[in-house]
């Protein structure tokens, strides 16, 4: 059950669940009331874009919805603090980070959980994204005055200029009726792009850059010093009572690791959908994906760790496994990539009916990475999908067995699909970037059944590059 509630500067919600009753606060974009005496840095705007090639360049239009910050060197900016102030607390929003940026959320002004640009990174530290920062010590030798910093479970981080979302519960620190710390501060838990990156952390003091004392209420605080950072559906709900620490399950997990080039057949859930013959794919750079080999279509690709089998594998199983990372789904469903069509606009068959479809499995290179292989329309198809070495995304070669005409390939379909030049197109709610590689056709941004789907015609071979 929830009750609306609007007040100045918030869009509040009551709920009810459970033991815990608070009033949650959607900070509401529109403009900046709800912050004390913002600088100038800061504004709302209606969109926002990074520039994947420029740092620390942020491109907006006008609006609302949307808090962004814009500090350069020669323009430092600073940071934001809310006029309400909290002690335990869940916050919820998503972000997201120029190419290179720095920023960071501070919990109740004093404790901060870093924002910065980690894509691709394979080990991350308390530094980087997701990271509870470091506290710091003046009077200590040079080499041990940041000390006390956890780095998160793993690197869950995107691509600049897509959105991450992030979700805190925080414990405040408790005092006596003298003013007396009688309990550290404490962080339940931070998921980060769907992946838990902490649990259960004290916090023995204030992180570096504290705005004060510890206390036991004090404001959100966005940092605003450090680089150009968007952030917006910012949602901060006060906690009367915390909840359970996660328990996990009884019996031991079935963890796949990806040291080395590896492969897991299984089912694969899109949503409610089931890809029944699914590979997934990783490897050393921290990044892997998933492919359906009934339709030549990739399902998810994601950074991190590479799969959870125990439903796969424990007691009788389901047939299924879970990516570890951060995901980033392609599609809603397992549909046929390719498609022979009379014109652009075409509609697009969801299945292989009538296309004479046939999946060949796949071949193997040097380094034991798979190129899958399909004839459709009369024609073997190669499917090469690689890893970039950088780990920041995925590389995709399709290449035909003799050039056709009117054949098609569907490089998304979405909610959105906005052109940003150069062969590069944002797909989603700036869910993930995909890069043409030059001399390519031309894509078609076109509608289909609410959507937008992009579509190329391959000739004889189509290059790109998926970005996450």
């Amino acid at each position: 059950m929830n009750l609306n509630v609007t007040k100045a500067g918030l869009t509040a919600t009551l709920w009810l669940c459970g033991t815990v009753l608070a009033l949650g606060q959607r900070i509401d974009l529109k403009d900046l009331s709800a912050f004390k005496n913002p600088g100038s840095s800061w504004s709302v705007a209606g969109n926002v874009f990074a520039d994947l090639n420029a740092e620390n360049a942020l491109k907006t239009t006008k609006g609302d919805g949307i808090l962004v910050n814009q500090s350069t060197e020669k323009k430092a900016g600073s940071d934001l603090f809310t006029t309400a102030e909290y002690g335990d607390v869940a916050v919820e929003l998503d972000y997201l980070t120029s190419k290179g940026a720095n920023s960071g959320i501070y919990l109740q002004g004093n404790y901060e959980i870093q924002i910065d640009d980690a894509w691709g990174l394979r080990t991350s530290t308390s530094h980087n994204n997701g990271g509870i920062y470091q506290r710091w010590d003046d009077s200590k030798p040079e080499a041990e005055k940041g000390y006390g910093g956890v780095a998160p479970r793993q690197n869950a981080s995107k691509a600049p200029g897509l959105w991450q979302h992030i979700k805190i519960i925080f414990q405040a620190p408790k005092f006596d009726a003298a003013g007396k710390k009688i309990a550290n501060a404490k962080i339940i838990s931070i998921d980060l792009n769907g992946v838990t990156i902490h649990e259960n952390v004290e916090l023995f003091g204030a992180t570096r850059g504290a705005a004060g004392a510890e206390k036991a209420t004090g404001p959100l605080r966005l940092q605003g010093d450090h680089g150009s950072v968007a952030f917006k559906n910012i949602s901060v709900t006060p906690l009367t009572t915390l909840p359970k620490m996660r328990q996990g399950n009884d019996d031991d997990p079935i963890y796949i690791n990806a040291e080395s080039n590896n492969m897991l057949r299984s089912f694969v859930d899109i949503g409610n959908v089931r890809s029944v013959h699914a590979i997934s794919v990783g490897g050393p750079e921290k990044t892997a994906y998933s492919y359906d080999l009934d339709n030549g279509t990739l399902l998810q690709g994601w950074h991190g760790g590479f799969v959870d089998a125990t439903p796969m594998f424990h007691d009788r199983g389901n047939g299924t496994s879970l990516a570890l990372g951060s995901v980033t789904h392609f599609t809603a469903k397992p549909v046929l990539a390719i498609n022979k069509l009379a014109s652009a606009q075409d509609k697009w068959n969801a299945d292989t009916t009538g296309t004479g479809f046939f999946t060949k499995g796949y071949v193997l290179d040097s380094q034991e990475r798979p190129a899958f292989k399909y004839y459709i329309y009369g024609n073997t198809v190669t499917d090469d999908v690689k890893i970039l070495a950088n780990g920041q995304g995925i590389s995709r070669e399709i290449s035909l067995e003799k050039p056709a005409e009117g054949l098609y390939f569907l490089l998304a379909s979405a909610s959105s699909v906005e052109d940003l030049g150069n062969g590069l197109y944002l797909v989603g709610d700036k869910a993930y970037y995909i890069q043409l590689a030059d001399g390519s056709a031309k894509p078609v941004i076109r509608d289909a059944d609410g959507k937008k789907q992009l579509i190329v015609a391959i000739g004889s071979k189509l290059s790109y590059t998926l970005l996450f």
